[in-house]
């Protein structure tokens, strides 16, 4: 078990929320798990100069999800799930989601520090090779924020509005690290791009991540022909 030194406390942010910090002991297989969570939609929330904390937001049908993510990281959570309601802006409709937030922590920080920009958007960091190495991570961020188009055989992989570059470094650790030949799609009328992986790639991809899927988010990838 790897530990990341943290100075103990607690302190008021902007709001008045009570915002806790705690020292850290995070195995190999939880880094791996929040390293994929990150990638996906997980959102690392600023709480001082030096320090973050990890916020996860799910739709209730992915409410056993995120009782996964709870119980393999119940050492950095604040709380077990909760269930939040949002108003949609323009439908008016009432949503339903499931929040995980975790203390705040120097390590996650760091993590900020590679994960976003000055201006607060999320970016590709350089190192993305050494975040995902672990067919954990990759199946975690699958999970996150994956999808499978059955018309087409194909599995795809949502993305916040990376540069170029970003998803060029993607594309490279996909094939560096797993073999897997992966290309960048994005929709000028969305504004929106993805990660596609299909053909024998495809069968790579399931063979991978195959192990790691939970029982609930099975259904984001078909495992038989």
């Amino acid at each position: 078990m790897v530990a990341f030194e943290a100075p103990c406390g607690q302190y008021r942010g902007k709001s008045g929320e009570l915002i806790k910090i705690t020292l850290m002991k995070l195995t190999k297989k939880q880094k791996a798990i929040i390293y994929g969570v990150i990638f996906g939609d997980g959102y690392l929330q600023k709480t001082g100069t030096q320090n973050a904390r990890l916020r996860v937001e799910h739709s209730k049908k992915q409410e056993a999800y995120a009782q996964w993510l709870y119980e393999n990281l119940e050492n950095i959570f604040s709380d077990k799930p909760k269930r939040i309601d949002r108003v949609h802006p323009k439908n008016k409709k009432t949503y339903e989601y499931v929040r995980l937030q975790s203390n705040a922590s120097p390590w996650f920080g760091k993590l900020r520090q590679k994960f976003y920009d000055n201006s607060n958007k999320k970016v590709v960091p350089s190192e993305i090779a050494l975040f995902l190495e672990s067919p954990l991570s990759l199946a975690v961020w699958y999970m996150d924020d994956g999808y499978y188009y059955a018309r087409d055989k194909s599995a795809h992989f949502y993305l916040p509005n990376y540069n170029q570059e970003g998803r060029a470094r993607i594309i490279s650790a996909l094939k560096n690290n797993f073999d897997i030949n992966a290309t960048a799609y994005c929709r000028p009328d969305r504004n929106a791009c993805h990660i596609t992986i299909n053909g024998a790639d495809l069968h790579q991809f399931k063979n991978i991540i195959k192990p790691y899927l939970i029982p609930s988010m099975r259904y984001k990838l078909p495992l038989t022909p």
